[in-house]
């Protein structure tokens, strides 16, 4: 079970909408990901299951959407995220080990957009 390492997107527009479905099919297209997994589409999930990386549905918290053909940051996919860590739509089935690392991970997009995450 593995955290993501932070990448450092550049952040979208707050008002960007969300739609997790088309960001999905579009994150696959820009990482060359149609047939399986690899590091580009990685890099766009917050958490993966390292011991199923082959296996789309090994990947959760989806963050980040293709704009302009670069991978970015969607504010309100970072909010759902934090959500979701914190407890929301029944929680995250992960190590508890790793929902600190993904706290960590998540404030540091929060710090980005100058708000404070939903655990402070």
């Amino acid at each position: 079970m593995t955290v993501s390492s932070f990448s450092d997107f550049p952040l979208a527009d707050r008002s960007r909408r969300w739609n997790g479905a088309a960001a999905e099919k579009r994150v696959r297209a820009w990482a060359d990901a149609q047939d399986g997994p690899n590091a580009a589409y990685r890099r766009a999930h917050l958490w993966y299951d390292s011991e199923n990386k082959d296996n789309f549905t090994a990947y959760k918290l989806l963050i980040a959407d293709v704009i302009d053909g670069q991978l970015t940051a969607v504010p309100r996919a970072i909010v759902a995220a934090a959500g979701i860590v914190d407890g929301a739509r029944g929680g995250l089935d992960v190590p508890a080990g790793d929902v600190a690392k993904l706290r960590r991970h998540l404030a540091r997009y929060y710090a980005k957009m100058d708000e404070a995450p939903p655990w402070k």
